[in-house]
């Protein structure tokens, strides 16, 4: 059967669907309202840049999965999830208008986010998409950006923005970007177990998702669930390479408040809610236990006076 439902559509990569992110989507529900019109979001399975470049590594804010299911609580009418390849790659931006969005997706209005652009080689821009949707019968529009009041100096709410914040470890200006704390989600597995020997036992956090974003080095207060359980638990996370014991390698090595119990092989999802302070060398064991509970008693009054 034919399918005669046309869209009102915006498309993008949608990394992290932060406040920018949403602040389009609502205009888009808003726009097909007026028109009469379904509203339907059109996203890429992986980065386009990954197809064009084998050996590039993006560093994302958000798994496809968890962008899938953040995108779906928009409350938009559909969800177009395309598989960029190597022949979408060669689409014009009019051909990929054509082909793609009027005759495979029925979008009749394209609302473009502010600094977006599509096609071959992202060559062209906005005027020329409204003047192909003129001779397509589609009606192009452009959103507004959405400015963080919080960030003068910087001004639009980007997903490059938030990259920059979270390696800068500013956790908490990334969270009132994205509307949410950032999480880092993974299985539990074997390390050194040296906070163990501290005093300290951690869960070493294998992210899911090679390509996740994983915040500067730093001690974090955080909030943790285990599996797929209700119960959220307190604690603080090193990510860093434990210069103290001349490590190399970068890890993200949590430690829970008043848990007991084996957690390798376990899944494990981090919300970073707020940086206590650099990761450090120290002269000794002694210093580092001392810092140690230091950070513990900061991270719980840290958690206590934040809702969640």
């Amino acid at each position: 059967m034919e399918n005669h439902q046309v869209y009102a559509a915006s498309i993008g990569f949608f990394d992290g669907v932060h406040r920018g992110h949403q602040f389009l989507i609502e205009r888009l529900k808003q726009i097909a309202d007026e028109k009469g019109q379904d509203s339907m979001v059109i996203t890429f399975a992986q980065h386009p840049r990954q197809v064009l470049q084998s050996d590039w590594m993006p560093r994302l804010l958000s798994t496809p999965e968890e962008k899938v299911a953040r995108l779906r609580q928009t409350g938009i009418d559909r969800l177009e999830v395309l598989h960029f390849d190597a022949d979408m790659s060669k689409l014009t931006a009019r051909e990929f208008m054509e082909q793609v969005l009027l005759k495979r997706l029925n979008v009749r209005t394209l609302l473009m986010g502010y600094d977006n652009r599509f096609g071959h080689k992202r060559e062209e821009g906005f005027d020329d998409y409204v003047r192909y949707g003129q001779e397509l019968g589609m009606e192009v529009m452009r959103a507004e950006a959405l400015h963080n009041d919080a960030l003068p100096l910087e001004g639009k709410v980007s997903s490059s923005l938030i990259r920059r914040l979270l390696e800068n470890g500013d956790v908490e200006e990334a969270a009132r970007c994205l509307g949410r704390p950032y999480v880092i989600a993974g299985r539990v597995v074997h390390g050194e177990q040296i906070g163990r020997g501290l005093g300290f036992p951690t869960a070493n956090l294998l992210p899911g998702d090679k390509c996740k974003l994983i915040p500067g080095s730093g001690v974090y207060a955080v909030v943790v669930k285990i599996g797929d359980g209700e119960r959220m638990y307190q604690g603080m996370t090193n990510i860093g390479t434990r210069p103290t014991f001349e490590g190399h390698r970068t890890t993200i090595e949590t430690h829970l408040f008043d848990f007991d119990g084996d957690l390798y092989d376990r899944e494990m999802t981090l919300w970073l809610m707020g940086r206590l302070r650099d990761e450090q060398h120290f002269p000794d064991t002694e210093s580092l236990v001392s810092q140690m509970e230091d950070d513990s008693r900061r991270a719980r009054l840290y958690l206590a006076n934040i809702h969640y």
